[in-house]
């Protein structure tokens, strides 16, 4: 009997952020009679789910809803929601600049996608709805798993307080407001009923979760009821704001082994003019010694940051210092952005705007000596043991991922031989790259005979 159910092709953009949220979208539209199938050659909607942090995000945002309304004009679609970060962001705009969806809706709607789906069938006149964000959470039993099982995006909290100068987010994601306690913990445990091992927390700013709900910083207690999660080995923390990382953070994270010694922690820049112009806390020298509080508690700690390079008014001096910090700060991971001027943000309209050029120049040597350094860290690793996630199998090699390595933004690990996807393997580091590091695994020896290849342009090929 052909399947009857309305067929939904979803379009991810943007962030692991997007991406819970368009597994809590497939798992509505599945809970309540509609088939997500990307495969399927005809679908009665494409949703597309988009990005509006930077202008690159807004321009491959619009390329993908002209390509839906295309596939809709030439009859293999029948209708086009376009919703998230973009729609909440431009309004009625983005229906004049990328027109012919049938629906346009902000942010906070997971839990109504099989109302709107069906609203939009049913309906023949364009919609928008682009109200202040009131976000809903999806119930946790409709979140539809699309990425590795054994690795899984929690979101403790959604929107963001803080008013840096140069960021969009709380125009269309709205202010603080953390997931409920009991919440997180019953989809904690619903993933490690599915073969989840780590959980990756995320929030735009995840040291204030909680504040919202019990008016205090939750959380450390979050950390210890995560902890207790049969099931679950690693719990890694992404986005601390820098002067919420507090001693008791600190403390707990060291007291509960499940939780690594990660900290991703992103300061933007070091000098403290350039840092009040962002409107950001604190400056330089008070990173470095939180950085060195960090790593007297946590033992072999890894730090990752990013930085924006050519903030309006950044002068060669400033720029230097930002420099000399990431020389005395060592970190172990640095992702770096040249200034992207957003609409609607005070930088916008900031005198002494950066040349594209200087931008480009000061993040080439940026990334140049960061890569030097990273390089350093790693050779430091030769010698030592370190457990991995098991990934990939490419070609007799093992991929994977250690407690230094978040997902899709860090490094990997290296091994020839074979292991069980999804499982934690410790590897005998025996190379480093700037950003990768190679080993053997226990009871594997390392041929001489085959040489090391390039495996991030390898093939990769089906499990064993």
């Amino acid at each position: 009997m052909p399947n009857s159910r309305p067929k939904i092709k979803l379009v991810t953009l943007g962030c692991a952020k997007n991406e819970v949220d368009s597994e809590e979208i497939a798992g509505v539209l599945d809970a309540d009679g509609f088939d997500v199938d990307p495969r399927s050659r005809k679908h009665d909607v494409i949703v597309i789910n988009t990005c509006g942090f930077l202008e690159s995000a807004k321009l491959e945002s619009v390329r993908a809803i002209k390509d839906a309304v295309r596939e809709k004009r030439a009859g293999r679609a029948k209708r086009v929601i376009v919703a998230g970060c973009l729609s909440q962001r431009l309004g009625v705009e983005l229906s004049r600049l990328a027109p012919g969806a049938d629906m346009y809706v902000g942010v906070g709607h997971m839990a109504d996608f099989a109302d709107l789906a069906r609203r939009v069938l049913e309906g023949s006149e364009p919609y928008v709805d682009v109200s202040p964000p009131h976000h809903r959470w999806a119930d946790v039993e409709t979140r539809a798993r699309t990425g590795k099982p054994w690795s899984a995006y929690l979101k403790v909290s959604e929107g963001c307080d803080h008013q840096c100068s140069f960021c969009t987010i709380p125009s269309f994601r709205g202010g603080h407001v953390s997931k409920p306690i009991e919440r997180i913990i019953s989809e904690a445990r619903r993933l490690a009923a599915t073969g989840t091992r780590e959980i990756n927390l995320i929030a735009q700013d995840v040291t204030q979760y909680g504040f919202d709900l019990y008016k205090a910083f939750t959380l450390p207690k979050l950390l210890r009821v995560l902890s207790e999660v049969e099931g679950i080995d690693w719990i890694r923390i992404l986005y601390f704001y820098p002067n919420r990382l507090t001693d008791e953070v600190i403390e707990t994270m060291a007291s509960l082994p499940k939780v690594l010694n990660y900290i991703d922690i992103p300061l933007q820049h070091a000098h403290p003019d350039v840092l009040r112009r962002m409107k950001r806390p604190w400056d330089g020298e008070r990173y470095l010694a939180l950085f060195e509080k960090l790593r007297r508690s946590l033992p072999e700690v890894a730090i990752r940051t990013t930085f924006i390079v050519g903030f309006p008014g950044e002068t060669d001096a400033e720029f230097d210092y930002l420099i000399d910090f990431v020389e005395k700060a060592r970190l172990d991971r640095v992702g770096a952005f040249p200034f992207s001027r957003e609409p609607g943000t005070p930088s916008y309209d900031m005198d002494g705007q950066i040349s594209q050029k200087v931008k480009n120049e000061r993040y080439d040597k940026l990334m140049r000596r960061q890569k030097q350094i990273s390089l350093e860290i790693n050779q430091g690793k030769i010698g030592s043991q370190i457990p991995i996630l098991v990934e990939e199998l490419r070609d007799g090699w093992v991929c994977g991922r250690s407690y230094r390595d978040a997902p899709e933004i860090d490094g990997l690990v290296y091994a020839p031989g074979s292991a069980a996807l999804g499982s934690l393997t410790p590897v005998n580091i025996t190379g480093a790259e700037p950003y990768d590091l190679y080993g053997e695994l226990n009871g594997q020896l390392f041929s001489a005979a085959r040489p090391l290849q390039p495996l991030r342009m390898a093939k990769p090929v089906a499990p064993l």
